[in-house]
């Protein structure tokens, strides 16, 4: 069984036992989040699709970590023009361990 859920302006397709990193979610380690923005649910050929969210469907998950990626390089130059900048971006995150769905 999986599902399609909507979270920090992302979509992912989980199923249970997964861990992926998410946008930042408030609350501590060990401590159990339910994600309600559900868009489809599927197991084997049966789907269901919301319009544009599933009603009653929710996916169960535990926070592992918070942490943050890897640092992105941002560099800008216009030749000729003795113009350079460079900066640097870490986004954070909260890992996550899919323990349920429920349709």
């Amino acid at each position: 069984m999986y599902a399609v859920i909507k979270t920090g302006g992302k979509q992912y397709r989980v199923s249970a036992g997964e861990t992926l990193k998410i946008e930042t979610v408030a609350g501590d380690v060990g401590s159990a989040i339910v994600l309600d923005k559900v868009l489809a649910v599927g197991e084997g050929d049966k789907i269901s699709v919301g319009k544009p969210l599933l009603t009653g469907a929710s996916v169960q998950a535990t926070i592992v970590s918070h942490g943050r990626h890897d640092k992105v390089k941002i560099f800008k130059m216009k030749r000729r023009k003795h113009y350079q900048k460079r900066q640097g971006h870490r986004q954070n995150y909260t890992e996550i361990r899919i323990d349920g769905i429920t349709a």
